[in-house]
């Protein structure tokens, strides 16, 4: 933390009054980088089987809906509490194919279960039924998104 004339500090790259009177103008400028997606998500509910260890070290095996999908990988609403950085298999049940993940993203656990992100560890883009090419999804014949 660094401490400045007039009680301000200043963590994590933002300015804060602590105390005392507003005697100077301190502006900090940030810059953020975003890095572009590998592949374009697209929003596509299809139920899949997760299998893997839960937070609780026990292996379980459930359905699951998927919510948003990408060439990557995709994030599903999962029951079972998972940790972040486990690996699990996702299994498409109209296919039979099965996909090691990771995962790379916990939501709150609500009601309805965690959204949870899971990257492949090797692109699948054809893993969801959908075609991923030029920006364009489809799905057969037609286009998702």
């Amino acid at each position: 933390m660094l401490r400045f004339g007039s009680g301000y500090t200043c963590s994590l790259g933002q300015l804060t009054r602590a105390a005392g009177a507003f005697d100077h103008e301190c502006t900090m400028s940030a810059t953020t980088f975003i890095a572009p997606r590998r592949s374009g998500r697209v929003f596509h509910k299809m139920t899949v089987q997760a299998a893997g260890r839960g937070h609780d070290g026990r292996k379980f095996r459930e359905t699951c809906q998927t919510m948003v999908v990408n060439s990557h990988g995709g994030l599903l609403l999962l029951k079972h509490e998972i940790d972040k950085g486990e690996m699990i298999v996702l299994t498409n049940p109209d296919t039979d194919e099965e996909q090691e993940c990771r995962v790379v993203f916990l939501g709150e656990p609500g009601d309805n279960g965690q959204r949870v992100g899971v990257e492949f560890l090797t692109p699948a883009p054809r893993f969801w039924g959908l075609e991923f090419a030029d920006g364009v999804v489809t799905s057969g014949n037609e286009a998702a998104v």
